[in-house]
Order: C-alpha cells, then sequence, then structure tokens
C-alpha cells in the first residue's frame, strides 16, 4: 500500500484491540437496577461504557469505515475493496483443495458479486463452522438494457428502481453512475462516473411549487412514480439535432463502446455523496449503502483481525441480491455457501467423502445472520413499540420476530453469554405487531439446518440514500463478530 493510499484514510485493518473490563461499580449498580426495576428502562448508552483509549478506538474504527464505504457503493465494488483489503492481511485465492490446511486464510469468489473469506480452523468443518451471514447490496436505481430516451429536448436515462424504496428521496440528488458493460470481444469495461471530483452527475428533477398543483393530491409513497424516475443524462444537441446522438457519443468515446453493448451492462445509479459525521459531537455515520454494507464491513473486518488458528472454521459469506429476495448465483438462495463448505469439507475427507459430510458441516454450523435494523425515529416515535424497539448507541441488537422466525432458546443464550463474556452491549428488536419488519438472509441457512441467529444495529433512515449508524453500535458489533468467530 502507498503512503498516497494512508493519507487517503485507506489503510483500514490496523486496530490495536483492548479488552474491556466492566468496571465493578458499573455491575453494582447492574444489579442495583434489577432489584428496583426492569433493566431495560434505565439502561445506559454504550457510549457511557468507555474508557478514553476505547473511545478512540471507537473513532478510528469509524474512519476507516467511512474510507471503505467511499470505495464500496455497490456489491461489485465492494467485492473489488474486500479483495484487496483481504490480500493485504494474508489471504489467497482458493484453487485446489491442497490449501485448505489449519490456519489457511481463503478467498472464495463468486463472479465478483458474492464472497466468502475463510480461515480453516483446527477442527474438521464436518464438525462445525462460525458462520457470519450479510449482503452488501443495496437499494438503488437500474438503467433499463434500451436506458437512452429524448423527453422535451432533454436526454434521459431509463429506470428501474432495485430494492424498497421511497422514490421520491430519489429526485434532486446528485447520483453517480457505476457498474460494468461487457462486450461481445470479451472485454469488460468499469464504469464510474460520478464520484471522482470534477465528474458531472445525473439527477432526477422535481417539479417546481409553481407548477405543481395537479401533483399534490399524490399519496406519500407515489410523489413520484417509478416511471418517473428518470435522471437528466444530456441536454446538448449533436450535429443532428439529437440529445440522445451526443450522450451516445459521448459513451462511446469515453468506454470505446456502443449503443448496444448496454444491453449487456450492469448499470446502476447511486447517490454521489461522500459518507460524513453527523452531529457536532460526531457520534454518527450518515451514508448511502449501510444496509448492509455495514454488516460487511464488520463481518470481513473482523475474520482478518482474527489471530491465529480457530477451532472451529471461520466464514464471513458476503452475499448479493437480498434487497429483492436473494436472487440469481450470487444471492443467498443459491448454493454457493454449500459449496465452499463441500469443498473444505472434500479437502479435508480425501476420497472419503460423501454427501454426508456436507450434511453434518452445515447441521454442525452456527451462524449469525447480520443485517442492520430499523432504530427509533426521534420525530416518528410512534412507528416503533418502545419497550421492544432498538435505539442508537445500545449497543448489538437480537432480533426477536415471534411467529417460527426467531432462533431457539439455548442458541439465543449461547450468543448473550458471548456478548456478556466480552462486555459488548446489546438490546432486542421487535416490529411494532400487524407493521412488519423486514428479513435477512438467516432464513435460507436455516432450511439447510444450520443453527441460525439474526443480530443487527440499528439504523436511522434505513433505506433512505443517506442512512445513519451510531460508531459506537458499528464497533460493537465488530467485537462481537470477532469474538464470535473465535468461539
Amino acid at each position: 500500500m502507498s503512503a498516497n493510499q494512508k493519507e487517503r484514510g485507506l489503510d483500514l485493518w490496523p486496530l490495536v484491540r483492548r479488552s474491556i473490563v466492566v468496571p465493578l461499580a458499573v455491575l453494582v449498580s447492574t444489579v442495583a437496577i434489577a432489584q428496583n426495576g426492569s433493566i431495560w428502562e434505565t439502561k445506559k448508552s454504550a457510549w457511557q461504557f468507555l474508557s478514553t483509549d476505547q473511545r478512540n478506538d471507537v473513532f478510528k474504527f469509524g474512519e476507516d469505515y467511512k474510507a471503505y464505504l467511499r470505495v464500496a457503493r455497490s456489491a461489485l465494488t465492494s467485492t473489488s475493496e474486500v479483495l484487496r483489503l483481504a490480500r493485504a492481511k494474508g489471504f489467497d485465492d482458493f484453487r485446489d483443495h491442497s490449501q485448505v490446511k489449519p490456519g489457511a486464510r481463503l478467498i472464495f469468489n463468486n463472479r465478483d458479486r458474492a464472497l466468502i473469506l475463510a480461515v480453516i480452523g483446527s477442527d474438521p468443518v464436518t464438525t462445525g463452522s462460525r458462520v457470519v451471514g450479510t449482503h452488501h447490496d443495496s437499494p438503488h436505481i437500474d438503467l433499463k438494457a434500451r436506458p437512452l430516451i429524448v423527453a422535451s429536448g432533454f436526454a434521459l436515462f431509463k429506470t428501474v428502481y432495485y430494492g424498497g424504496i421511497k422514490k421520491y428521496q430519489w429526485a434532486n440528488l446528485p447520483l453517480a453512475l457505476i457498474g460494468r458493460i461487457d462486450t461481445k470481444d470479451g472485454r469488460r469495461v468499469d464504469v464510474s462516473i460520478g464520484l471522482a471530483p470534477g465528474d458531472p452527475v445525473f439527477v432526477i428533477p422535481d417539479n417546481a411549487p409553481h407548477s405543481d398543483t395537479e401533483l399534490r393530491t399524490r399519496t406519500y409513497t407515489d410523489i413520484l412514480k417509478g416511471e418517473e424516475l428518470d435522471p437528466v443524462a444530456g441536454s446538448i444537441p449533436d450535429s443532428n439535432s439529437s440529445v440522445i446522438g451526443e450522450v451516445a457519443q459521448e459513451l462511446a468515446s469515453r468506454y470505446n463502446i456502443r449503443e448496444e453493448d448496454l444491453v449487456s451492462a450492469e448499470l446502476q445509479l447511486v447517490p454521489a455523496a461522500s459518507p460524513a459525521d453527523v452531529g457536532i459531537d460526531r457520534g454518527l455515520i450518515g451514508a448511502y449503502g449501510q444496509d448492509d454494507r455495514l454488516s460487511s464491513y464488520c463481518a470481513a473486518r473482523a475474520i482478518a483481525d482474527l489471530m491465529g488458528t480457530p477451532g472451529k472454521t471461520a466464514l464471513a459469506y458476503l452475499s448479493n441480491f437480498e434487497e429483492v429476495g436473494s436472487v440469481n448465483n450470487t444471492g443467498a438462495e443459491s448454493e454457493f455457501l454449500n459449496s465452499t463448505i463441500a469443498e473444505i469439507a472434500s479437502a479435508q475427507r480425501g476420497t472419503g467423502y460423501s454427501d454426508m459430510d456436507l450434511r453434518r458441516a452445515l447441521r454442525n454450523s452456527q451462524v449469525i445472520s447480520a443485517d442492520t435494523n430499523d432504530g427509533i425515529n426521534p420525530i416518528f416515535p410512534s412507528t416503533s413499540e418502545p419497550s421492544n424497539a432498538a435505539r442508537l448507541g445500545y449497543g448489538v441488537t437480537i432480533k426477536r420476530y415471534g411467529r417460527g422466525f426467531d432462533a431457539n432458546s439455548e442458541y439465543i443464550a449461547r450468543i448473550r453469554n458471548i456478548l456478556d463474556k466480552n462486555s459488548i452491549p446489546w438490546q432486542t428488536q421487535t416490529p411494532k405487531v400487524d407493521v412488519g419488519g423486514g428479513g435477512t438472509i438467516g432464513g435460507f441457512m436455516s432450511r439447510q439446518e444450520m443453527e441460525v441467529i439474526d443480530l443487527g444495529i440499528p439504523l436511522l433512515s434505513m433505506h433512505a440514500t443517506f442512512e445513519m449508524s451510531s460508531k459506537v453500535d458499528l464497533w460493537n458489533f465488530y467485537r462481537l463478530m470477532l469474538a464470535f468467530y473465535g468461539s
């Protein structure tokens, strides 16, 4: 890594980890609280338990995370950045079974859109593994296969939105165009317009209040309709008076492509703003895509910081397409995780390997399905049920949905033990009844008989173009994953 990269804050991995010892006074006060009333009513913010050194670690970790988010704007760019960071920490691409040895640090790359980082344990993988499953896709806007149209003298991009968004939030916002184009002759062309200083951006135009009377009866969720999420792509006509021609020519000259090549492209519009601290105390991080590149960063960072050889094989699984159902061959519904565990088991068992080895490996595995969750909103508190809602700054969230979607009680108790042994603050989250909540990739792993629990940390403005997380929650989530990998 160059000195320039370090100056830009891209040297993400080094962090001095300090053990946390809860002061005796804190333990005594906790007992007193339990005697005088519900512990949940007087639970303190995680910030209040930090020493000076730990507080410095929290802020340093936040800077590392923001540096990752500046680069990781999609599943593709997240994969690329995590691979760069993992290789710097000694991870090698998996090629053959001879690499599968205790302590080996391996990369299983699924088409550059999903990946698994593995640290091989001293015990056979058939005795179980420690898996943190995440997703690193986020709501965004995709370009259609034939994206260029003319409207009132402007060239616009035709789009289709991806994931659960409030469409009005994407208007009047500087957007960047990122992704890749693959051509018939086998070239891969990486696209990024709008993130570098001086780049043009793309904007979905709203209507002026002087002329929007006919639009004012639209409902909250339909202020903009799906077919109206069309950003301005250009406005200068070419020599044939075509604004489309000018845009197509600019793309062709910049990337050496033809307009038809956009059919074999994965191009998406994402907010162009950089991550930033929120609040004068800098306690929150604001950024696009924290659901769920936050969990993905913590999982990758923790496994990279794992020292020595764990007893059980540790796996950080970063999946794709969760926001639309975990579909396709890089989503969590695919066989990628099973195939990776089968590769490890087969390498360890040799010619004696059978399908039952994979079945045993899955059944004995313990999984954290990590995904962010909604936090109590200070402006709209009524949308949460306060006695069971999560709050920013109060630690890791154990998600309890009810209705058969929870981890079993003994596994929840095991996770609680890890949290408490490592003095990691935690809370719980149950959505308001009859309102809904959200899901994670955990269900796909539960179907394989793996032991799965849903954990997260709360966000404000979840699924918006600029989400907010607490730095102390982020740090504690990372610490939990590090402890879990080594358990």
